[in-house]
């Protein structure tokens, strides 16, 4: 096969889904079948995924999701690949599409949130100094990549973003806040969490850092960085023009780099970034207490790991 001949597909709806065990198990048998690999989460408010397979594989995919009227209008964004992004097929039954752990949760995405902007549109307003950008990810993900000037929260997991947002709402009740995550589905709830804390002009990337490297009026720009991804890419690329830079550093040497490896003391296993240079040098630990593990997974003799576990973040 070509490297182009697989396909990612990442999407997600909020739709009433009073059945998703009894759906969740059914769509889990189905993947399997078709020989589609990824991470599938099925909620009583909806759908999230992203999976990886070939052309036909995933067409069939689509076909099959959007055979169910509820979600006959799903968006899937579609990225080429060179082959499976995943390991293993998941379709895990949950509570919450996105973990936000929020007390009385009464925030309903199709009914209550931020605007919508498309690329084009959110790249305008961008450019406005009054504009305040908060980075609807996490801290690590942050770290590798994000717009200029995004305000950086300071939470390790989707749930700690109600309690942050609480805690600096006031400073933003006066501003026009601009919202951003990987393809839309944490803005869905994160605008409603900041509407409730008292912050009206609100407004949400649509379709995610996702759709705005891959729309040809703004080609990434005012991205710095790599996108991280919740497969084995880890990172991709954003802005498709001469402004792109690195901006994260090898945590060993201080090297300019945006490759993330996990830490191989599997009790561990932090992603952290670090050049190659370094993953050979430290055996692929992120700290001398890791490195002298006694459960180290570094193969020496073959210079790499012995095994990686899967990073499942929040």
């Amino acid at each position: 096969m070509s490297s182009h001949d697989y396909r990612v597909l990442l999407y997600y709806k909020y739709v009433d889904l009073p059945d998703f065990e009894e759906y969740a198990e059914d769509h889990l048998q189905f993947c399997k079948d078709l020989g589609l690999k990824g991470r599938i989460i099925v909620a009583p408010e909806g759908l999230n995924g992203t999976v990886s397979g070939t052309v036909e594989q995933v067409e069939q995919y689509m076909d099959y999701v959007r055979s169910d009227k509820r979600f006959a209008d799903i968006e899937f964004k579609i990225d080429e690949a060179e082959g499976h992004t995943f390991k293993k097929m998941h379709v895990r039954p949950k509570p919450e599409l996105v973990t936000w752990r929020i007390e009385n949760d009464d925030i309903d995405p199709k009914s209550f949130g931020g605007q919508h902007l498309k690329p084009k549109e959110f790249y305008d307003m961008l450019q406005d100094e009054d504009t305040i950008v908060i980075d609807g990810r996490n801290e690590y993900e942050y770290r590798v990549g994000h717009f200029r000037d995004a305000i950086r929260p300071e939470v390790e997991h989707s749930r700690e973003f109600p309690e942050w947002i609480a805690e600096n709402a006031d400073q933003w009740k006066d501003k026009k806040v601009l919202t951003y995550c990987t393809g839309g589905i944490r803005c869905e709830k994160l605008t409603g969490i900041l509407k409730k804390n008292g912050v009206d002009d609100v407004y949400q990337l649509e379709g995610g850092i996702n759709s705005y490297s891959k729309d040809p009026d703004v080609q990434g720009r005012l991205f710095d960085g790599k996108c991280y991804v919740f497969d084995e890419r880890v990172t991709v690329p954003v802005n498709q023009t001469e402004e792109d830079v690195v901006i994260a550093q090898c945590e060993h040497c201080g090297k300019s780099e945006d490759r993330y490896i996990n830490c191989s003391n599997p009790v561990c296993n932090r992603q952290y970034v670090c050049c190659e240079d370094c993953e050979q040098e430290h055996h692929a630990a992120c700290t001398t207490e890791c490195l002298e593990h006694p459960e180290n997974r570094w193969d020496a003799e073959r210079g790499k790991q012995i095994d990686k576990y899967d990073h499942m973040p929040s």
